[in-house]
């Protein structure tokens, strides 16, 4: 047996569902004999050296919670002076044979690159933008989902009870799998997302339509990466950069808000922000993250590495991190004719 040691890690942004994963990996590498290494906020742990030991103490009664217990951050060690070298030097200090690494795009980037430096990877996808092409879903999509939904349906009553326009921005840079399905199942009337431009005046006139037909309410869902223009730059809360490169968005649904109270219509906007990452994920998610995450031991023990375990229809397989992450997965065109139907 050339593993004896894995090291698990959490990377980008929390998602329900992680420690579901971390749970499962822990339990199926025990049963193979391996040992288990936990690496604190994601890479920078392996550049500071902040790892333990987990066994079942550690995963006890971790599956129903929400976040990562291993902690998170953004950061990216080929940003970081000597970053990569410290990763690679406290790799051997803690006789790591190999790497489970569970995040999105930015995440399995790193792992990707690292592999040519002969580091042994595995991904797993999770994100709650469900924007990573190679996988079906990620973890903590659809407990993001279910959120979201959960918040339009809520929204309703009030905007009901006020005669108000609703405006509910909820997260997606630069795909609109939260907006689009959140807002079909939360039976919104104008949904607005980054892979296709809208206009204003068509947002006033379908709330105008909607008025003429004895409806004196609406819900208006926007992805935060939405533009009235795909050549517009997008709304930035922050021009703070992180170590992937990415600013923060936010704001779209406010300028929106504003836009319906010059066209003479109350509105409210409510932004979800980071409510779309917390609290218990559903049982999908659980499930997946139990799947996934024992299917990622599997891929250890066949050593077949720099690759990332996926949910294609309802098969877990396993398919190159380099093609997993290679483009974004966007909404397509069919959906997005679809949920124009329903306005």
């Amino acid at each position: 047996m050339t593993i004896k040691r894995i090291g698990v890690l959490t990377g980008g942004g929390d998602a329900p569902g992680l420690n579901a994963a971390i749970r499962a990996i822990v339990r199926k590498a025990l049963k193979y004999g391996y040992e288990v290494f936990g690496i604190k906020n994601g890479w920078l742990g392996l550049i500071e050296g902040d790892i333990e030991k987990l066994d079942l103490d550690s995963i006890s009664g971790i599956l129903h919670i929400g976040g990562t217990f291993l902690g998170t951050s953004r950061t990216n060690p080929y940003k970081k002076e000597n970053g990569v070298q410290k990763v690679l030097d406290n790799i051997k200090k803690f006789k790591l044979d190999c790497l489970i690494t569970l995040g999105g795009e930015d995440t399995n980037s790193v792992s990707n690159k690292l592999s040519k430096e002969s580091i042994k990877c595995v991904g797993v996808p999770k994100t709650i933008d469900n924007d990573i092409s190679g996988t079906d879903y990620t973890i903590g999509f659809d407990t993001a989902l279910s959120i979201a939904t959960d918040a339009i349906d809520k929204l309703h009553s009030t905007a009901v009870s006020h005669h108000r326009v609703m405006v509910v921005e909820v997260m997606g840079r630069n795909t609109g799998w939260i907006a689009i399905l959140a807002g079909l199942a939360g039976g919104a009337d104008v949904i607005l997302i980054p892979e296709f431009e809208f206009d204003f005046d068509e947002i006033i006139n379908r709330i105008k339509e909607r008025r003429n037909r004895g409806k004196n309410f609406s819900i208006v869902v926007v992805a935060e990466g939405a533009k009235p223009s795909l050549k517009a730059e997008q709304i930035i809360k922050s021009k703070e950069v992180d170590e992937f490169g990415h600013v923060m968005l936010g704001g779209m649904g406010k300028i929106i808000r504003n836009r319906l109270k010059e066209a003479g219509y109350e509105a409210r906007d409510v932004i979800l922000g980071h409510l779309q990452r917390g609290g218990k994920p559903t049982a999908f998610d659980r499930i997946l993250a139990l799947k996934l995450g024992a299917a990622a031991v599997d891929l250890v023990k066949e050593e077949k590495f720099n690759r990332m375990v996926v949910l294609r229809g309802t098969k877990i397989i396993d398919i190159p991190i380099e093609e997993a992450i290679k483009q974004i997965k966007y909404v397509d065109k069919d959906l997005y004719e679809l949920s124009k139907i329903f306005y």
